[in-house]
């Protein structure tokens, strides 16, 4: 049965090293550190590759965070894989569960994430909606 889970976020980035320093359009790095609540209630580390396209709006990015903490109060971990674009404003997002990554009480997690950002009350917000399903219990 598929499940939904909802809430906030709050995201760090931070700029590492660049290994490929092409101008324009090479690609960058950055770390990620993250803290989600609501139904997921984890903390998250992860690094990120991007890339600009040459035209203002368009971008890739491709990242791999491992989150820790409890789904609607089943505790372990799980790994999500991101490949997201943005061509001229228009963003198309892919943030899945990496397959058999989850641990604990989130063995056999399997599902998929929507990042969205909102202004509310002046500021830049996150929240999450995922999408999963989970093994029955024993």
């Amino acid at each position: 049965m598929t499940m939904h889970a909802t809430g906030p976020f709050e995201v760090k980035l931070n700029v590492l090293e660049q290994y490929n320093k092409i101008e324009g359009a090479g690609v960058g790095r950055m770390s990620i550190d993250k803290v989600f609540h609501g139904d997921l209630e984890a903390s998250s580390q992860g690094e990120m590759l991007t890339a600009m396209g040459m035209v203002q709006g368009s971008a890739g990015y491709v990242a791999i965070e491992r989150v820790t903490g409890s789904l609607r109060g089943r505790s372990g971990s799980f790994a999500l894989q991101h490949s997201s674009t943005m061509s001229r404003g228009k963003p198309a997002q892919s943030i899945i569960v990496v397959p058999d990554s989850g641990t604990g009480e989130l063995a056999g997690l399997d599902g998929s994430m929507t990042i969205v950002i909102a202004d509310h009350d002046g500021q830049r917000k996150h929240f999450y909606k995922f999408e999963y399903s989970l093994p029955d219990t024993p």
